[in-house]
């Protein structure tokens, strides 16, 4: 998998279009980074970029858009209702895939100090980017905001990361760090700027004080309004929606503008966010509305719905999810993609990849499907109507796994190659044949865990089969009969798969931990099929 981090620069200027698309421009031709969005503010005076990229390029995007801010944005003339202390305010790193949050600090401290030398301005760090405590909270670095900066630099407390102690009027100063993801997230009250900041004074966790703490942790929010909308805002900043998911929030805001007769219209996304995110609200209202919704499309209407998303303008999962933005799109990898024909000619062609691993992962989500077929023959059936509740249970796990499971017939494949790339590595010198060696030995150890990982998943399936079993519609007895013996056929394509690469690894400890990993596997599919073909063969109805 490609290693992937996300920068956010947030840049003072939200009116002017040419400038907007100026930096837009100078991000997105650096080579190596994907700019994904531009999401501009005209009363906030702001423009939110959204860029992603190896660790080696993302550097260089955001000082391109850095180079041309510096020529296009004077700072003694800006005026906005979101908080700022510089013409490029805030540019944080982001771990999106295969990297580290280190890495993403070097990347900080890499951009801040290039930043300094080549613009002559100051740059705090802030987040995991720096151990100073007081540095951790950007509202504490932008206390004062671009108006108060000539004082604080004038203060031994506040020196500056990178670059010397001076205020440089056009520029103001630039905080960067590395942080995980933050979502960005204002919800729409009809009221005034003091209403909706009294709201965010309720829900954020810094509240109106230590004395007066807020009700919702990993929370940032500030009431301001939207002269464009004629209404105002609860402007949050969530950083941990793990922890403080966006329907909480939402839910909050809800509450108190309730107890002061204020309506709530809608809510708005700013920039991206995780798939992650939005299915927490989903199962959230799916739970409290008692919804049974499988679709990820579906989940992410319902979403879209009750918290309002399309209220500001068309929220598009495709143009905002951040997943969506950097995968290879709905269908998966090139194998899943491929119509059934075409896989199958694939598979019997003169290569030895597609091969077995990849139909024994296909296999096992077939397995899976026929399961989940079965419960949704069963469910919503007037003749079984008083099994809807088990079956609510029952057809999620296999439904999951189903799509969990077609993942592994791509990368089955890819950690084949992965395997022939390193083969064919140099190895005329000593130290070509040490990495291209170790690069084999990786290579051989993917190669096993996609097989190992698909076994797993399978095997979780079998206590919902033999529930289903017992009480599925007995007009899909043989569909459920095939489902089961593809799945165990499944878990002995993955044995064979293993035990096939097992023969050329050298790590004796990882070797004998997946061989009896993979033996009790086949072991216990086996036992599990033929209890299950056992139940459906002695069912009468």
């Amino acid at each position: 998998m490609p290693r992937i981090i996300e920068c956010v620069p947030n840049f003072s200027e939200g009116r002017n279009k040419e400038v907007i698309e100026a930096i837009a421009n100078a991000i997105a031709s650096t080579e190596g980074c994907n700019l994904l969005d531009v999401d501009p503010g005209a009363s906030t005076h702001r423009t939110v970029y959204t860029f992603v990229g190896t660790p080696e390029a993302i550097v260089e995007g955001a000082l391109n858009g850095a180079r041309v801010a510096y020529q296009a944005i004077d700072m003694r003339r800006h005026k906005g209702e979101h908080p700022r202390m510089g013409a490029l305010d805030v540019c944080p790193f982001i771990p999106v895939q295969n990297v580290s949050m280190e890495e993403c600090v070097e990347c900080a401290k890499e951009f801040g100090e290039k930043l300094a030398m080549e613009l002559g301005v100051p740059v705090y760090l802030y987040a995991e980017a720096t151990d100073n405590p007081d540095r951790k909270s950007l509202p504490y670095i932008r206390q004062g905001e671009y108006e108060l900066l000539p004082e604080k630099l004038s203060q031994p407390e506040w020196k500056p990361d990178f670059g010397l102690p001076e205020f440089v009027p056009n520029w103001g100063a630039t905080v960067t760090g590395a942080r995980n993801f933050l979502i960005a997230y204002n919800i729409n009250v009809l009221s005034t700027k003091e209403q909706a900041h009294r709201i965010a004074l309720n829900i954020r966790e810094q509240g109106r004080g230590k004395e007066q703490p807020g009700r919702l942790k990993h929370v940032q929010a500030i009431g301001w309004y939207l002269e464009e909308a004629n209404m105002a805002q609860v402007s949050v900043n969530i950083t941990d929606h793990d922890e403080t998911p966006i329907h909480k929030v939402y839910e909050e805001v809800l509450k108190d503008a309730e107890d002061l007769n204020l309506a709530v219209c809608g809510s708005q996304i700013v920039g991206l966010v995780p798939l992650k995110a939005i299915l927490q609200a989903a199962d959230y209202y799916m739970k409290k509305e008692n919804l049974f919704i499988l679709e990820e499309d579906q989940k992410l209407r319902l979403v879209i719905n009750r918290l309002g998303l399309n209220s500001l303008g068309p929220f598009s999962p495709k143009e905002r999810i951040i997943e969506y933005m950097i995968s290879d799109g709905p269908d998966g990898g090139p194998l899943m993609s491929m119509d059934v024909r075409d896989f199958v000619m694939t598979v019997g062609s003169r290569s030895p990849s597609p091969g077995g691993g990849s139909v024994s992962a296909l296999a096992a989500s077939l397995g899976a499907s026929l399961g989940s077929m079965v419960g949704f023959l069963t469910y919503g059936n007037k003749k079984f109507y008083e099994l809807d509740s088990k079956m609510r249970e029952l057809i999620p796990p296999l439904y999951k796994a189903m799509k969990d499971l077609m993942q592994f017939v791509d990368a089955d494949a890819a950690a084949y190659s992965e395997y022939m790339l390193a083969m064919k590595l140099p190895k005329d010198t000593e130290e070509e044949q040490m990495i291209r060696e170790l690069a084999m030995q990786e290579g051989i150890q993917t190669a096993i865990q996609v097989p190992v990982t698909v076994s797993r998943i399978a095997n979780q399936l079998w206590p919902t089969l033999k529930e289903l079993s017992t009480v599925c519609n007995i007009n899909c007895k043989s569909d459920l009969q095939v489902g089961v013996r593809m799945l165990e056929t499944a878990v002995w394509g993955t044995y064979y798969n293993v035990t096939t690469n097992l023969s050329d690894l050298k790590d004796q400890e990882f070797k004998t931990q997946v061989q009896e990993e993979i033996s009790a596997a086949v072991k216990y599919a086996q036992e599990e099929c033929a209890a299950i073909l056992k139940v459906l063969q002695d069912r009468k109805e």
